[in-house]
């Protein structure tokens, strides 16, 4: 059932109109005893979910009992982080979401269908598994908070993604992460309907049905002037909401060229972007819209690590951003990887197949690090100097010596594509 809709390209929610919102689909859900909240954590503070966890706390006051960030494999928040994005939501409601330790498995999508969905790729069974705060809880309501925006592993991030992924286990985020990577970003990303995605409605109809969730999306999209806009809020218990929010967002989060960019420079706020497990977004968000042969270069003054999780960064040092065939042939020939399915994904999502450059410009990581991963390097102080983010706007730009570049100030917002490489995938 959607309890409500609203939202258009022009469409622009303030706080306020988001209570009210949030405030009128509690209403006709009902009263509520035991609440948990599924935000996500501050790797997506733009959603605009701690503002929307923070109204919901404020209706539902003692009612809300546990808060836990589906942190998926990301890091635990810190208290620092966690007071930035919810604000005077109390400390002790939140909980942290160990993905490989406190789970419990709903049920299991049978191999059968999720070979059918990967056209073959892949032949394992994938299992439905979520923290079991969710299960024995004995929450009577369970909000998943989230935004929906285009995706590389999934097509349209949120839903049930933000669940099964979000507060998932190991096993069951890294086959789904393989599962995308193999079947091809170019296929997936900006679709609702994807083969990750059908796996995981199969787990929601089958397995779920008994779980109170309710889902509280947003559409967030940056206005004329730059700022961040909410350009849509639905609410709703079934996959209704999401279609409606996926919908949206492709008008707003989707940008289509006619031509291909011959260079793209992207800045990754170093309060967001601490690693390439992250960072990368560069490259996934702008590698539909790099002409062959182009300049991916990535402004990256918070970078210090690979992977945020230091086993998947012991394997993308060891491992680098290689091509596909590489890193399958990595797999089958390394338990590692083949027990890591997660990792090898993120090294597909990293390569450009060679089709185009990729040069980060990191704050903290040294030039052998960036090129021993299969990177290019250059000097974040002299390039910034020269691309200076305070000085360029989005989209096309033109520089005192005539070059012209493609600036993205957070690839997080969107999905750029060239229209002929975007329709013959």
């Amino acid at each position: 059932m959607l309890y409500y809709a609203r939202g258009s390209e022009t469409t622009a929610l303030s706080e306020e109109d988001m209570r009210l919102g949030l405030a009128e689909a509690f209403h006709k859900m009902g009263a509520r005893k035991k609440v948990l909240a599924l935000p996500p954590d501050y790797t997506r503070f733009h959603s605009h979910a701690g503002v929307l966890t923070r109204l919901a706390w404020n209706h539902y006051r003692a009612s809300m009992t546990d808060i836990l960030p589906a942190l998926g494999t990301h890091s635990p928040m810190t208290r620092e982080q966690i007071g930035h994005m919810f604000g005077s939501v109390p400390i002790g409601l939140f909980r942290d979401h160990d993905w490989r330790n406190d789970i419990v498995t709903l049920g299991e999508v049978p191999a059968a269908f999720v070979s059918e969905q990967s056209e073959g790729k892949v032949q394992y069974p994938w299992r439905a598994q979520v923290n079991k705060l969710l299960v024995d809880g004995g929450f009577d309501l369970i909000l998943s908070i989230g935004q929906v925006v285009p995706h590389e592993v999934i097509g349209m991030a949120n839903y049930n993604k933000n669940v099964f992924v979000g507060t998932g286990g190991q096993e069951g985020i890294n086959k789904s992460h393989f599962l995308g990577a193999v079947y091809g970003m170019e296929r997936i990303m900006g679709r609702a309907d994807t083969p990750v995605r059908r796996v995981l409605n199969y787990a929601s109809d089958n397995f779920a049905k008994h779980l109170p969730i309710v889902y509280v999306q947003t559409v967030v999209a940056a206005g004329e002037d730059g700022s961040l806009k909410v350009r849509g809020l639905y609410v709703g218990d079934d996959i209704e909401c999401f279609n409606r929010a996926a919908e949206l967002s492709l008008k707003v989060n989707f940008r289509m060229l006619d031509e291909p960019l011959s260079k793209v420079v992207v800045y990754l706020d170093p309060s967001e972007f601490k690693s390439t497990w992250l960072g990368n977004k560069s490259v996934y968000r702008t590698r539909m819209a790099i002409a062959d042969g182009g300049d991916l270069l990535v402004l990256a003054p918070g970078l210090k690590e690979f992977g945020e999780d230091k086993e998947i960064d012991r394997l993308i040092r060891k491992y680098g951003y290689v091509s596909t065939p590489e890193v399958l042939k990595f797999v089958d020939e390394n338990d590692e990887l083949k027990n890591n399915l997660s990792a090898a994904a993120h090294l597909i999502h990293g390569t450009s197949e060679g089709r185009f450059r990729i040069t980060y410009c990191p704050g903290h990581l040294t030039q052998q690090e960036i090129e021993s991963v299969g990177f290019g390097y250059a000097d974040l102080k002299s390039t910034m100097k020269r691309y200076d983010p305070a000085k360029l706007v989005d989209g096309m730009n033109m520089m005192p010596d005539g070059e012209k570049i493609f600036y993205v100030s957070n690839p997080a917002l969107g999905l750029w594509a060239y229209r002929k490489r975007f329709e013959d995938s």
